[in-house]
C-alpha cells in the first residue's frame, strides 16, 4: 500500500463533497415514489400515499423541511414529469357484436313476406280504389298501426330490462302485445269494412305476428323465431318456383303464426305467473311471507319511483310510424301515385339491410369509443367522428346497394333498379341509418321530427301529383338525409354524447 492510500489513525477520511451539496431529500423520495408520483392526477393521491407509509407531520418538518403532507406532496406532484402508463391489455369493448347475429335478424325482418305469397288466396277479388291490389289498404293500415304500436312497446320493454326487471318487461309484453294486436285489427277492420273478412282475417293475422315476433325479439329469442318461420319459409320458397295449392299454403302459413303466437305467449307468461303468485301470497295474510316477497321483489325488481315514464315511448311509437310510411312508399310508391310499377324489391332490399345496419351501428359506438380514448382535443375527436361516421354510411351503402341489385335480379318483371329509383332508395337508406343512430343515442326527438316531415312532405307531394313518384321520393329523402346527418355530426361529435 503506497502512502498515499495509506490511512492513518485518528485523522478523519476526506469527505467526497461539502455538506451543502448533498442531496435534496425531496428529490430522493421523488426519485423512490416516481412510478406512483408520475401516474398521479392530484397532489391528495400522493399525500395519501404519505399518511399510508406512516410519515407523519413532524418527521416530514424536520426530514424535508416543509409544513405537512400536503405541501410534501405539492412538491413532489411539481418535480416529476406526468407519466400515465397504458393499461396492460387491450380495453374492454362493450359494443363488440357478431356479424352473424345482426345478419340473423336482418333475415328474420324479411322472411314474413313469404306470408302475402302464401296468403295470396284470401286477397283474391278486384283492385281498390286507385288501382292498388285487393286488401292492400287494410293490410298498409294495420301495419302501420303495428309498427308504430310495437316500437313504443319494444321500447318500454327494453326500458324495464336496462333497469334490471325481466319479470316487468315480461309483464309489459304480455299487457302490450294483445292490445297492439286488436288495435291493428280494428284499424283494419275500419279500412276494409265488414264486407271483406278475408281481407280482416289476413289483417289479424299480421297484427298477431308483429305483437307476438315483437316480444320475441325483445328478449332475445330470435333462434326460436327463426325455427318457428320455418314452415312459412320453406312453402314460400317452393311457392317461388310452383304455386302451391291454396290449401297447402294457407296450412303452411297457420303453422307458422300459430307456433309464433304460442312461443311469444310462453316468453312473455313468466310475468303473469310472478304476479299470480304475490296475489297468492297476499291472500294468505301471512306477514313473514309477504316481506320475503317484498325483500326479493326489491332485490330483483325495480322500485316505483324508478319505473320508466309511460310518455318517454311515445316519440318511439312515432318514429316506428314515420319510418313505416316511408318504406311503405318506397314499396309502392307508383301504385299509390297511379301507376303500374312495384317497388318490392326495393322494400324487400331495405328488409335485410337492417342486418348489416344495426352490426354497423355497434361498430360506430365501438369506433367512437376508441376516438375518445385517443383523441386530445374536442376538434380530434370530432374529426375522427366524422370520418366514422362516414365509413360506416358507406359500408352500408354498398350493402344496400347490393342488396338491390339482387333482390331486383331475382324477381321477375321488376322494374330495373337505375336511376332515380336506386339514388332515392340509397337516400331512404341513410335517413333510416342515421335516424336509429340517433335513436340509439337517445336523441330520437330529432330523429323523429325529420322522418315525420320527410313522411307528410312525400304524402301531400303524391296526392297533389307534384311531380313523378321516384322524383318527389328522391328530393325528399335527399332533404331528410341531409338534415339527420347534420343533426348527428352535430349531436354525437361532443365527447359527452358518448358518455
Amino acid at each position: 500500500m503506497t502512502d498515499e492510500n495509506r490511512v492513518l489513525s485518528g485523522i478523519p477520511r476526506q469527505r467526497n463533497r461539502p455538506g451543502w451539496a448533498r442531496t435534496d431529500p425531496i428529490d430522493e423520495l421523488a426519485r423512490e415514489l416516481d412510478e406512483f408520483v408520475a401516474a398521479a392526477v392530484h397532489p391528495d393521491e400522493i399525500a395519501a400515499l404519505l399518511e399510508s407509509d406512516g410519515l407523519s407531520d413532524d418527521r416530514i418538518r424536520e426530514r424535508y423541511g416543509v409544513e405537512d403532507s400536503f405541501a410534501l406532496a405539492e412538491r413532489l406532484y411539481d418535480r416529476t414529469p406526468r407519466r400515465h402508463p397504458e393499461p396492460a391489455g387491450p380495453p374492454a369493448d362493450p359494443w363488440r357484436i357478431g356479424l352473424l347475429g345482426c345478419l340473423l335478424r336482418g333475415v328474420l325482418f324479411a322472411l314474413p313476406g313469404f306470408a302475402y305469397v302464401l296468403g295470396a288466396p284470401l286477397l283474391a277479388g278486384p283492385h281498390d280504389t286507385g288501382g292498388l291490389p285487393a286488401g292492400t289498404r287494410p293490410l298498409l293500415a294495420g301495419a302501420l298501426c303495428g309498427w308504430a304500436w310495437n316500437q313504443g312497446l319494444a321500447h318500454r320493454a327494453y326500458s324495464w330490462l336496462g333497469l334490471g326487471d325481466r319479470p316487468a318487461a315480461r309483464r309489459c309484453l304480455l299487457t302490450g302485445a294483445p292490445a297492439g294486436m286488436l288495435l291493428g285489427t280494428l284499424v283494419a277492420l275500419a279500412v276494409a269494412g265488414p264486407g271483406h273478412p278475408a281481407q280482416v282475417a289476413f289483417s289479424a293475422g299480421q297484427s298477431c305476428y308483429l305483437g307476438a315476433s315483437g316480444a320475441l325479439l325483445v328478449m332475445g329469442r330470435e333462434r326460436i323465431l327463426l325455427a318457428a318461420l320455418g314452415p312459412l319459409a320453406v312453402g314460400g320458397l317452393v311457392s317461388l318456383a310452383r304455386p302451391l295449392p291454396g290449401p297447402a299454403a294457407l296450412a303452411l302459413l297457420l303453422t307458422s303464426l300459430t307456433a309464433v303466437a304460442v312461443l311469444g305467449l310462453l316468453e312473455a307468461a313468466p310475468g303473469f305467473r310472478d304476479v299470480k303468485k304475490i296475489r297468492d301470497v297476499k291472500k294468505t295474510r301471512d306477514v313473514k311471507k309477504i316481506r320475503d316477497v317484498k325483500r326479493r321483489g326489491e332485490r330483483a325488481g325495480t322500485p316505483a319511483r324508478a319505473r320508466p315514464a309511460l310518455l318517454a315511448s311515445l316519440p318511439y311509437a312515432v318514429f316506428g310510424l314515420g319510418t313505416g310510411v316511408l318504406v311503405l312508399y318506397a314499396a309502392l310508391g307508383d301504385l299509390l301515385a297511379g301507376g303500374t310499377g312495384h317497388g318490392v324489391p326495393s322494400a324487400v332490399a331495405l328488409t335485410l339491410s337492417m342486418g348489416p345496419a344495426e352490426w354497423l351501428l355497434y361498430r360506430f359506438r365501438s369506433r367512437a369509443l376508441a376516438a375518445l380514448r385517443g383523441s386530445g382535443t374536442p376538434r380530434a375527436f370530432r374529426r375522427a367522428t366524422v370520418l366514422t361516421l362516414a365509413g360506416c354510411l358507406a359500408v352500408y351503402l354498398a350493402a344496400l346497394f347490393a342488396l338491390a341489385l339482387a333482390t331486383t335480379a331475382l324477381q321477375p318483371g321488376a322494374p330495373g333498379q337505375a336511376g332515380p329509383r336506386l339514388a332515392g332508395l340509397l337516400m331512404l337508406g341513410v335517413v333510416l341509418w342515421t335516424g336509429l343512430l340517433l335513436q340509439s343515442f337517445g336523441a330520437v326527438l330529432g330523429a323523429t321530427a325529420v322522418c315525420c316531415a320527410a313522411a307528410l312532405a312525400q304524402t301531400l307531394a303524391l296526392a297533389l301529383h307534384a311531380g313523378r313518384p321516384h322524383l318527389v321520393a328522391l328530393v325528399v329523402y335527399t332533404a331528410a338525409a341531409a338534415a339527420q346527418s347534420a343533426l348527428v355530426c352535430h349531436r354525437l361529435g361532443r365527447a359527452t354524447a358518448h358518455r
